[in-house]
């Protein structure tokens, strides 16, 4: 891009610059704001994509992958068993989906004197829902085995068996709404047996969710309207859309194929805002850095306007003039670019041990767990992330060095060296 003279020119004046105090402050100053910049930017973001992984873990934990549930239209029949099964069968066929396990979901009111709490009983099948969702390995008291047909047993989240003060062994009260033939609500009392609690450290879940078998839901008989479906594995959870826009041409009519990111749009909707704001704030370190490039290029511009007009007069254009002072500041902005990328993944991929060093060294904690589900802070490095941060500030850096370039070219060597 450069002629030798402008690479050499350029490169003389950045290693005269290291061994003078003067200027160079504004040039270490800048280097540094670069570095810091480009480091926190890939720290941060690692740090929210660890966040944002292990939301989707947890909510992922007892929802599956994709839901396929009846096309809701005024006066449709509900589906036949006969439906259920080919569209089960189509569902297993699909490519990418691991397991497909069916559901009932109502809601209800449980109730155990003097509390009650809203919450969702959702009755699954015990021996499919491993292949579907975590929620064995969820279970902290009892074995989702316990779920058996017709023995009216639940598995509770931790939250409400705390505020309920419920354990395994112990009755709970539903109420359920139903309808009447004549359309008139008439609230059932069903009474369960806890069989077990489960936590996966997700409010939305350990809160409101009640496991029973689905066959004792479906004993609640039609008046309870129980919201149906199948619930769907893949193998990826990140090719979910791709996966369940095949899978809606391979279901038979009347059904449709809702995915988690569906479900969970607004969670990671707020997340991608809170990324991209807080990438254009801390963008900011950088930019101001580079202005200090601009400021430390003036000033050597300024100081070195004899030496320009002496490279005018021995017959250098005002291309290779600008050159020199293009070497210059790009050595700089991008030598800080690529000190912030070793800087910033270093920090990023052993957050897991600074963090704790931190918290024991200063006595504090960050997440405490009384308050907290998640009491560790994790990272996850995306290569995607650290390549358009590095690109951002090479041309922040790159930008800097235009004015100053463009007026060392300008100077002329008469006005230069008049007083010389």
């Amino acid at each position: 891009m450069f002629h030798p003279l402008s690479l050499f020119v350029g490169l003389r004046y950045v290693r005269a610059r290291s061994h003078k105090f003067f200027v160079s402050f504004i040039t270490w100053t800048s280097l540094a704001g670069v570095c810091v910049g480009v480091a926190a930017l890939i720290v941060i973001l690692s740090v929210m994509n660890g966040f944002e992984g292990d939301l989707r873990q947890r909510l992922l934990a007892l929802d599956a992958d994709a839901r396929v549930v009846p096309v809701q239209t005024q006066g449709a029949a509900a589906p036949g068993p006969g439906e259920w099964r080919r569209a089960a069968r189509a569902i297993r066929g699909s490519p990418g989906v691991v397991g497909v396990a069916p559901y009932a979901q109502i809601q209800a009111l449980a109730v155990r004197t003097p509390e009650m709490l809203p919450v969702q009983l959702r009755g699954i099948d015990p021996r499919a829902e491993p292949s579907v969702t975590r929620l064995a390995g969820a279970i902290t008291e009892g074995r989702l085995s316990d779920l058996t047909a017709g023995s009216d047993k639940v598995i509770l989240g931790q939250v409400i068996a705390e505020e309920l003060g419920l354990s395994p062994g112990d009755s709970l009260t539903l109420l359920i709404p139903t309808v009447s033939a004549g359309g008139v609500p008439t609230p059932k009392l069903r009474q369960f047996k806890v069989a077990g609690v489960f936590e996966v450290g997700l409010s939305d879940s350990d809160a409101s969710l009640v496991f029973a078998n689905i066959a004792d839901v479906r004993a609640l008989g039609p008046s309870a309207r129980a919201d149906q479906g199948l619930r769907v594995r893949y193998r990826d959870a990140l090719d979910a859309p791709a996966v369940s826009a095949g899978l809606r041409a391979r279901v038979p009519k009347g059904f449709q194929v809702i995915d988690w990111t569906q479900d969970n749009a607004d969670y990671f909707h707020a997340v991608r805002i809170e990324k991209t704001m807080m990438s254009l704030i801390l963008l900011l370190i950088v930019a101001v850095a580079a202005f200090n490039i601009v400021a430390m290029l003036v000033m050597v511009v300024t100081d070195k306007r004899t030496d320009i007009a002496i490279l005018r007069t021995f017959g250098a254009s005002p291309r290779r003039v600008m050159g020199v002072f293009l070497t210059q500041g790009l050595v700089i902005g991008w030598l800080g670019v690529a000190l912030g990328v070793a800087l910033g993944l270093a920090l990023a991929f052993n957050v897991g041990t600074i963090v704790p060093f931190l918290q024991n060294t200063f006595g504090f904690q960050i997440f405490s767990s009384s308050v907290y589900y998640i009491t560790t802070v994790p990272s996850v490095v995306k290569w995607s992330n650290v390549v358009t941060i590095s690109i951002a500030a090479l041309l922040l850096t790159a930008a800097a060095t235009v004015y100053p370039a463009v007026r060392a070219a300008r100077t002329a060597p008469a006005e230069a060296l008049r007083y010389e």
